[in-house]
């Protein structure tokens, strides 16, 4: 049966998404994880497999670790927690819930990205039905210049340092696509950089969700996404609905 187990442990790609399945399949509130619970199954589950590889094995007891270590500062006497000025009245659970929340959504990147490339000669390189702008025409783009180009904006924010403190899925996929369009809607030519989806944003699960939000538009042909010649602007348009 090793070889079996050796194989389910291969299909998570890491122990966040092992986490995730394990919340997933149990229905468990992501925001109100029974971390004893959860730490239980999770080290059960690792004690099925006996043969893996073992770069990846470390990532998932460090893991395991780490869910027993937030099980003890949950278990830590009420007394014991008044004493110690040093220790955080965060809920010992929410940096773990934020890694969770923004994996979850990375995964959702990754589905779409994966439903656009596969129909990405479909979506990108058709003829623009758009008003004529001033600048050359764009030439259709490569979805993995589009998630590079995401990948820079993920980087310059964390550059910045900024402290984050997430509790909740605040930023609506929903609500980012309607603030897309209301740019669109409201710019010259019906255009708009790339990089003005993400202006004035320094969080990462607002990001994520600009980036979610712009992509669910390409894949409802709501918009196109364009650059003149390699390591230009991105541009976006707003299609014409006929």
């Amino acid at each position: 049966m090793s070889e079996e187990y050796k194989v389910r442990l291969k299909a998570f790609e890491g122990p966040l998404d092992l986490l995730l399945h394990l919340i997933e399949k149990n229905k468990i509130d992501i925001y109100d994880i029974p971390i004893a619970v959860l730490t239980e199954q999770y080290l059960d589950y690792l004690k099925q497999f006996r043969e893996f590889n073992i770069e990846v094995a470390s990532e998932f007891l460090i893991m395991a670790a780490t869910l027993l270590q937030i099980k003890s500062r949950i278990l830590l006497p009420a007394e014991e927690k008044a004493e110690d000025d040093e220790i955080d009245l965060e809920d010992p659970r929410q940096e773990l819930v934020d890694r969770l929340i923004e994996y979850r959504r990375f995964k959702e990147v990754s589905n779409i990205l994966n439903e656009l490339e596969e129909s990405q000669a479909h979506l990108f390189y058709r003829e623009s039905i758009l008003p004529p702008v001033q600048h050359l025409p764009p030439q259709g783009l490569d979805i993995k210049v589009l998630w590079e180009a995401f990948q820079n904006v993920l980087e310059g924010q964390l550059s910045q340092k900024v402290i984050q403190k997430v509790s909740k899925d605040k930023f609506s996929v929903q609500d980012k696509m309607l603030v897309i369009l209301s740019l669109l809607q409201n710019s010259v030519d019906y255009m708009i950089l790339f990089s003005e989806v993400f202006s004035n944003i320094n969080n990462r699960p607002e990001l994520i969700a600009s980036f979610l939000a712009l992509l669910e538009l390409i894949k409802l042909n709501r918009i196109d996404i364009k650059q003149n010649y390699s390591f230009s602007p991105i541009y976006i348009y707003l299609r014409n609905e006929e």
